[in-house]
């Protein structure tokens, strides 16, 4: 089914790391008619890739924690996390989660499965993640990690057993949305 959309105006509302565009438009209703003018705000922010870096021998996933200031208020300021990065425009989302991983938690990946992508906050902002899969071994840890510093990461790596990742779940301590995504992912496929 192809709905009818019109963009009536366009206004930059902000232009920095992130971008704020306010929009008039009337959408095609779901029984056919056009809706009233409505003025809807989206943040955008850019796509995102993730990876779910697995290591299933020894049954560990590797994650990051680092300071988060939007949950700071709010929550826990310090995030654990799937490794992710921004795309950066014309960049392949899996050579940035590949990039990624390297630079957050020292492992060169080889092969990627993709598990699809998805909107964070499809009401307000266009940001999507790209969200991938990545066995390893301790073989594949080439690097560090940590994050870059001149682009101000400070990155924990924090390696979690299975059994303690699906308690952090369980326990609600998870609070990264890609992150929960990921590891209900992960989990589900042990009891497939």
């Amino acid at each position: 089914m192809t709905e009818r959309v019109a963009i009536e105006s366009r206004r930059q509302v902000y232009k920095g790391f992130f971008q704020l565009e306010e929009v008039v438009l009337r959408h095609e209703r779901l029984d056919g008619t056009m809706s009233a003018p409505m003025s809807r705000l989206n943040l955008d922010r850019g796509d995102g890739a993730a990876i779910v870096l697995h290591d299933p021998q020894r049954q560990v996933i590797t994650l990051v924690r680092q300071f988060r200031y939007p949950t700071w208020e709010k929550g826990p300021g310090w995030t654990v996390e799937l490794v992710a990065g921004m795309v950066e425009a014309g960049r392949d989302p899996a050579d940035v989660a590949r990039a990624e991983a390297r630079e957050e938690a020292g492992y060169d990946t080889r092969e990627l499965r993709s598990l699809g992508s998805f909107y964070l906050t499809p009401g307000g902002s266009s940001e999507r993640i790209f969200l991938y899969y990545a066995a390893v071994d301790q073989s594949m840890r080439v690097a560090e990690g940590g994050g870059l510093a001149h682009e101000g990461e400070d990155i924990e790596i924090v390696e979690m057993s299975e059994q303690e990742a699906w308690q952090a779940l369980d326990e609600q301590h998870i609070v990264d949305a890609k992150t929960l995504v990921g590891l209900m992912w992960l989990r589900g496929r042990q009891f497939c």
